[in-house]
């Protein structure tokens, strides 16, 4: 864990939920913020999934970018467990919105990108369409609930959209990603040799860590690998 301003934080949702988090600001200047939506919590994802849990590790002090992580309804994590039940996917878009209202009202976001992973994906299609985001960064999308439709919006919209499609995905790999992404013709497909859906080992997420920077902040690049 490298050195940041990190906090608790408290999400109210629409419905009367209370969800947990936690920011992790740059000591620094702050490049851009990233609102991180997890894997599917019935399958054990959280707020602490590796990847997001190192995102906001090292991030903030590597490339000055603020990493806001939260459990969505009835998810667990160390720091406790949000309010409510497993929302299937539907009533977790009242977690997205509330967390997105909340970036801009409390942490005061200037640039704010979502990232989502796996089961966050799709609530990131699905939901995370506030004209104030910059842009998606979708991780193993498997596509699951999200539906033409989601990806029509996306087409029309315009705004910035890359997916990592990783080789050997249990869900979508990079052909069929290629066949199900057509109806977004700007969105930027990354294709990750050797990779898996949960992004295992040092190698992979020291990739998923240097695309994501790459596309928000490229300056800050390479990343180091010690400290």
């Amino acid at each position: 864990m490298l050195p940041a301003n990190r906090r608790s934080i408290t999400i109210k949702t629409a419905d009367g939920l209370n969800l947990i988090g936690e920011v992790a600001t740059p000591i620094g200047i702050r490049t851009a913020s990233i609102l991180c939506l997890h894997p599917l919590p019935t399958a054990g994802g959280m707020m602490d999934s590796h990847i997001l849990k190192k995102a906001g590790n090292r991030l903030p002090a590597m490339a000055g970018i603020e990493i806001i992580r939260f459990n969505t309804r009835g998810t667990t994590s160390e720091a406790g467990t949000s309010d409510g039940h497993f929302g299937e996917g539907v009533a977790e878009k009242f977690d997205v919105e509330a967390a997105i209202n909340y970036c801009f009202s409390e942490v005061k976001v200037e640039k704010l990108w979502v990232l989502g992973w796996s089961f966050g994906t799709d609530l990131a299609l699905k939901y995370a369409r506030d004209s104030r985001i910059q842009g998606l960064i979708l991780l193993s999308p498997p596509l699951r609930t999200s539906d033409k439709s989601d990806l029509e919006f996306w087409a029309k919209d315009g705004r910035s959209i890359t997916a990592l499609i990783p080789e050997h995905d249990d869900y979508l790999k990079p052909v069929e990603a290629a066949e199900a992404f057509k109806v977004v013709p700007e969105i930027t497909l990354i294709n990750v040799d050797e990779a898996k859906h949960l992004w295992v080992g040092e190698p992979a997420v020291y990739r998923v860590l240097t695309e994501i920077v790459n596309l928000i902040a490229p300056q800050k690049l390479p990343l180091p690998t010690e400290i």
